[in-house]
Protein backbone atom coordinates (compact mmCIF):
# COMPACT_ATOMS: atom_id res chain seq x y z
CA UNK A 1 0.00 0.00 0.00
CA UNK A 2 1.46 3.48 -1.14
CA UNK A 3 1.01 6.16 1.51
CA UNK A 4 0.55 9.71 0.13
CA UNK A 5 2.70 12.72 1.61
CA UNK A 6 0.64 14.42 4.31
CA UNK A 7 -1.00 17.81 3.37
CA UNK A 8 0.53 20.71 5.01
CA UNK A 9 3.47 18.86 6.50
CA UNK A 10 5.72 20.82 4.83
CA UNK A 11 4.33 23.84 5.09
CA UNK A 12 4.38 23.19 8.72
CA UNK A 13 7.85 22.57 8.19
CA UNK A 14 8.94 25.37 6.23
CA UNK A 15 6.92 27.67 8.16
CA UNK A 16 8.29 26.99 12.11
CA UNK A 17 12.14 27.41 10.23
CA UNK A 18 11.74 30.63 8.37
CA UNK A 19 10.43 32.19 11.50
CA UNK A 20 13.48 30.81 13.83
CA UNK A 21 15.99 32.10 10.78
CA UNK A 22 14.35 35.20 10.95
CA UNK A 23 14.48 36.27 14.37
CA UNK A 24 18.15 35.73 14.11
CA UNK A 25 18.02 37.42 10.58
CA UNK A 26 16.54 40.90 11.17
CA UNK A 27 12.92 40.42 12.29
CA UNK A 28 11.44 39.63 15.61
CA UNK A 29 7.84 40.55 14.60
CA UNK A 30 7.51 38.78 11.13
CA UNK A 31 9.05 35.77 12.77
CA UNK A 32 6.19 35.49 15.36
CA UNK A 33 3.65 35.93 12.51
CA UNK A 34 5.07 32.82 10.25
CA UNK A 35 5.36 30.85 13.96
CA UNK A 36 1.82 31.41 13.55
CA UNK A 37 0.99 30.50 10.48
CA UNK A 38 3.40 27.17 11.02
CA UNK A 39 1.31 26.37 14.20
CA UNK A 40 -2.03 26.73 12.23
CA UNK A 41 -0.58 24.53 9.15
CA UNK A 42 0.88 21.66 12.13
CA UNK A 43 -3.13 21.86 13.14
CA UNK A 44 -4.36 21.54 10.15
CA UNK A 45 -1.81 18.55 9.11
CA UNK A 46 -2.65 16.81 12.45
CA UNK A 47 -6.09 16.84 12.03
CA UNK A 48 -5.91 15.13 8.99
CA UNK A 49 -3.45 12.81 9.90
CA UNK A 50 -5.78 11.57 12.93
CA UNK A 51 -8.38 11.12 10.93
CA UNK A 52 -6.04 8.31 8.70
CA UNK A 53 -2.91 7.76 9.97
CA UNK A 54 -2.60 4.89 8.11
CA UNK A 55 -2.80 6.88 4.73
CA UNK A 56 0.19 9.54 4.87
CA UNK A 57 3.36 9.86 6.02
CA UNK A 58 5.56 12.72 6.83
CA UNK A 59 4.01 13.18 10.89
CA UNK A 60 7.73 13.86 11.79
CA UNK A 61 7.39 17.04 9.89
CA UNK A 62 4.67 18.12 11.25
CA UNK A 63 5.76 17.62 15.03
CA UNK A 64 9.52 19.04 14.12
CA UNK A 65 7.25 21.92 12.39
CA UNK A 66 5.43 22.67 15.47
CA UNK A 67 8.48 22.67 17.90
CA UNK A 68 10.30 24.89 15.34
CA UNK A 69 7.32 27.21 15.48
CA UNK A 70 6.81 27.44 19.20
CA UNK A 71 11.20 27.84 19.44
CA UNK A 72 10.25 30.98 16.94
CA UNK A 73 7.90 32.44 18.86
CA UNK A 74 9.36 32.35 22.12
CA UNK A 75 12.57 34.31 20.46
CA UNK A 76 10.95 36.38 19.04
CA UNK A 77 8.58 37.58 21.58
CA UNK A 78 11.87 37.45 23.74
CA UNK A 79 13.24 40.21 21.16
CA UNK A 80 10.10 41.83 21.25
CA UNK A 81 10.58 42.59 24.99
CA UNK A 82 14.62 43.62 24.61
CA UNK A 83 13.26 46.16 21.80
CA UNK A 84 10.32 47.31 24.50
CA UNK A 85 12.87 47.38 27.10
CA UNK A 86 15.84 49.11 25.09
CA UNK A 87 13.44 52.08 23.89
CA UNK A 88 11.90 52.37 27.54
CA UNK A 89 15.51 52.68 29.19
CA UNK A 90 16.69 55.70 26.29
CA UNK A 91 13.04 57.39 27.20
CA UNK A 92 13.87 57.48 30.45
CA UNK A 93 17.74 58.48 30.08
CA UNK A 94 16.45 60.89 28.31
CA UNK A 95 13.28 61.96 30.44
CA UNK A 96 15.84 62.29 33.39
CA UNK A 97 18.29 64.51 32.00
CA UNK A 98 16.03 67.29 30.85
CA UNK A 99 15.48 66.46 27.35
CA UNK A 100 12.36 66.71 25.01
Amino acid sequence: MNQETLPGASNALIFGILSVVLVFVCCGPFAAIFSFIGLSNAKKAERIYQLEPHRYMGYSDVKTGRVLSYIGLALSLIGIIFIILYFGVIVALVAAEGGF
